[in-house]
């Protein structure tokens, strides 16, 4: 049974269109499988081929194919670029997208592994969609934070507060002097913790932090749901003057993301997005899609924030790859390099898309804030959770602490030195050092 099919797909003296979506796999053909044929199969599969051979052909099909134009090898597998035509995408559709470059291919059995590890998007795409509303200028602004790190955290334990104790440690949380409260990933409405009286509460507890501190206060409250839920959800944090929605990206899907990206466009609410269940296809670095695939498309819909990861904190994610996610994110034109990668990443050029704010979390407590710094900068968000909660002298020390190790770096200060007159900061060293968590 001839297979030449695929092979029509492969063409390393293709030179791409500047309106074409290129991509970077990584892959490792099966037995019995050329390095061509299985690129050939990626190409094929991913755009207008079969399995064989056809007997009818549209005149269109030259325009819809997309070709390998560039293999090499590395270690057991391949990396390869694939050039996609415009013409196959419906515009301003990110589901669709990834149903062509993140769909069957991943099924193959001609390949033992595959992993999309980036995307280059043209602006014929990029222009369908706003991008973020706020970017990271408008947070800073609507925060009134100039230059440090804006700041926040999860009540810990992550569940299990009630609405008004959730809120009670959101007002010890902000008058430590954080700016954000944060629900976490599987906290929407439980029985013991109801939604709409967690955030009416809240908004109490914040409007008393204000007044008392002068300091503009917010929430990152989580509306993840059926997208009618969702709409609903945003609609109540506006009515009651929060800035922000929060949204788990991964489980509520691009549709939903899209559909809110929109409805919070109204509401002016900022998306503070969660990657809940990301490592379940980027952790393997042979299989899967990359995080930095997952963060490209989060900017191009459209969200505020997103999580990336601490390096020296709790969660998996080297220096080289935290650092490429921060570029992605806050960039507005990025050049392909090696960095992390054997095969240099794409270029990009986001043109009116705005930057997003990276966030860090994950096990971080004051000890490791300057590990932090050195290597994400100060234009992130901090989620500092544990490491103020489990604070010897209670949450409001905690964040106090948070506060007195940011001011340390950024005076150019140690730690130690600093938290000769700063108590608070004392204590938690005492606790936790520079302890990395696992």
């Amino acid at each position: 049974m001839p297979f030449e099919w695929y092979t029509d797909f492969v063409n390393t003296s293709y030179r791409p269109n500047k309106t074409d979506l290129k991509c970077l796999f990584y892959f490792e053909p099966a037995k019995g499988i050329s390095v061509k044929e299985a690129v050939g199969r990626i190409a094929s599969e991913s755009s207008a081929g079969t399995w064989t051979t056809l007997a009818r052909m549209p005149k269109r099909i030259k325009g819809t194919m997309a070709t390998a134009f560039e293999i090499e090898k590395s270690g057991g597998g391949h990396y390869a670029k694939v050039a996609y035509p415009i013409d196959l995408w419906d515009p301003g559709n990110v589901p669709q997208l990834l149903s062509g470059i993140a769909g069957n291919i991943f099924g193959m059995k001609a390949l033992d592994n595959l992993r999309l590890v980036d995307v280059s998007l043209p602006q014929a795409y990029i222009r369908h969609f706003r991008g973020p509303q706020f970017g990271i200028d408008g947070l800073r602004k609507l925060l009134k934070v100039k230059k440090r790190p804006i700041t926040g955290a999860v009540p810990k334990p992550k569940i299990g507060f009630s609405a008004r104790e959730h809120a009670e440690v959101g007002y010890e949380t902000w008058m430590g002097g954080f700016e954000l409260l944060k629900d976490d990933e599987n906290l929407t409405s439980t029985s013991f913790n109801k939604f709409e009286e967690r955030i009416m509460l809240c908004a109490k507890m914040r409007d008393k932090a204000e007044k008392e501190t002068g300091d503009r206060k917010s929430a990152l409250l989580n509306i993840t749901g059926p997208t009618d839920v969702m709409i609903k959800r945003a609609r109540m944090l506006h009515d009651l003057g929060w800035e922000y929605a929060m949204i788990d990206v991964v489980t509520c899907g691009a549709a939903g993301v899209q559909t809110l990206r929109e409805i919070c466009q109204d509401y002016h609410l900022a998306i503070h997005a969660h990657r809940a269940m990301h490592a379940s296809f980027d952790r393997n670095p042979k299989h899967g899609i990359s995080m930095l695939f997952l963060a490209k498309m989060m900017r191009l819909i459209g969200v505020d924030q997103l999580h990336i990861g601490t390096v020296v904190g709790k969660l998996v994610g080297t220096k080289g790859e935290v650092m490429n996610l921060e570029k992605e994110l806050t960039a507005r034109v990025l050049r392909g390099e090696k960095t992390g990668h054997e095969f240099p990443l794409l270029n990009q050029k986001w043109n009116h898309i705005k930057p997003v704010l990276p966030t860090s979390s994950g096990g971080v407590h004051p000890g490791l804030l300057p590990e932090i710094f050195d290597i994400l900068g100060y234009d992130i968000l901090l989620l500092v959770s544990g490491g103020i909660h489990g604070h010897p002298k209670g949450t409001r020390a905690g964040a106090k602490a948070a506060m007195q190790a940011i001011e340390a770096h950024m005076v150019h200060t140690s730690l130690e030195e600093y938290a000769k007159k700063h108590i608070e900061l004392r204590q938690a060293l005492e606790k936790w050092g520079h302890k990395h968590p696992r």
